[in-house]
């Protein structure tokens, strides 16, 4: 049996099933109380400083199907989610919620998938440095610089890379996505929002894995791996690091669905039209279309990358059982 054919094995298939049968009702919940929270609040979409006619009112309601039973409006708009539309922004005209969401996801999905790649790499790499040398010079060294990465907020890191490395330097772009035609994501111009999302999930899972890897080190499955003889590097490569890493399994599937869905003030910062961008303008004008489809977006991500997290606990920690 290959390794890949014993990997599958040890996959829980039937938990899996489950899961992904109980993911339907927790999403037409969360869908359902989304949709009557934001109808029943105060205001509307189509509210402003100056009052609509009544004709132009009843006009706009009718296109949009505000005029129609709340339960109506629900059962329009679920239908429409089942068959993959999520329907017309309310603000922005001519375009439909897919059109924006295929505008500002991929841009989201590019930076915050990025930004994870390298803050799992480099804080993985930190913490397990730490932790191997807790109490010393490169462990006070390392937690200094995650604690001022966790206090230090992506508004202050942001600018100030942009003033080094773009104002600066030179090296990269200020912001946006390059002008026409050279319009896209690049190094150039990717390098640095990366960089501002990743500093604060460095500095989260170099703590965490320090934290892992101490406690994993005193735990009785390495201490008689080590009284068996066996040497330093393999006790911690075969022993110490696929039992420390599961709390990063734990943390990485709800953070990447976080990061991944979007960041308002990265997205401002650098010029990016990204889905956070679209998720806060659409709360703030009361485009409820638009803030619904991205609240399901993100609600998927959610389900997709936690079960992913259950997998991979299976296939790292042969203990863990899902019954």
């Amino acid at each position: 049996m290959s390794a890949l054919q014993r990997s599958l094995s040890r996959v829980p298939w039937a938990y899996v099933f489950r899961r992904l049968l109980f993911a339907i009702p927790t999403m037409l919940v969360i869908i359902a109380v989304a949709f009557f929270m934001m109808r029943l609040a105060p205001g509307g979409p189509f509210d402003g400083e100056r009052k609509l006619n009544a004709a132009t009112e009843a006009a706009i309601a009718a296109k949009f199907g505000l005029d129609q039973p709340l339960w109506k409006q629900f059962a329009d708009y679920l239908l429409g989610v089942l068959q993959g539309d999520f329907g017309p922004s309310m603000k922005t005209l001519g375009k439909s919620v897919n059109d924006l969401i295929a505008d500002g996801l991929p841009v989201s999905l590019a930076i915050g998938s990025l930004s994870m790649l390298v803050a799992i790499i480099v804080g993985t790499a930190l913490g397990v440095f730490a932790g191997l040398r807790q109490n010393t010079t490169g462990d006070y060294t390392v937690m200094g610089f995650a604690m001022a990465g966790i206090s230090i907020p992506t508004f202050v890191t942001g600018p100030l890379l942009i003033l080094t490395f773009a104002l600066g330097a030179g090296l990269f772009a200020v912001g946006g996505l390059g002008e026409y035609p050279n319009i896209g994501m690049s190094f150039h111009n990717m390098t640095l929002p990366v960089l501002t999302l990743a500093l604060p999930q460095i500095a989260i899972i170099s703590r965490l894995m320090r934290a892992s890897i101490i406690e994993t080190m005193r735990s009785p499955h390495v201490r008689t791996a080590r009284a068996k003889g066996l040497p330093e590097g393999t006790v911690i490569r075969r022993h110490v690091l696929p039992s420390a890493i599961l709390p990063l399994v734990s943390y990485a599937g709800p953070a990447m669905a976080r990061v991944m869905t979007g960041s308002l003030v990265i997205e401002r910062i650098f010029g990016l039209p990204g889905m956070g961008s679209y998720f806060v303008d659409g709360a703030i004008n009361r485009d409820y279309t638009l803030v619904m489809g991205a609240l399901i977006i993100y609600a998927t991500l959610i389900v997709i990358f936690n079960l992913i997290a259950d997998i991979l606990y299976a296939l790292l920690d042969p203990k863990v059982k899902y019954d």
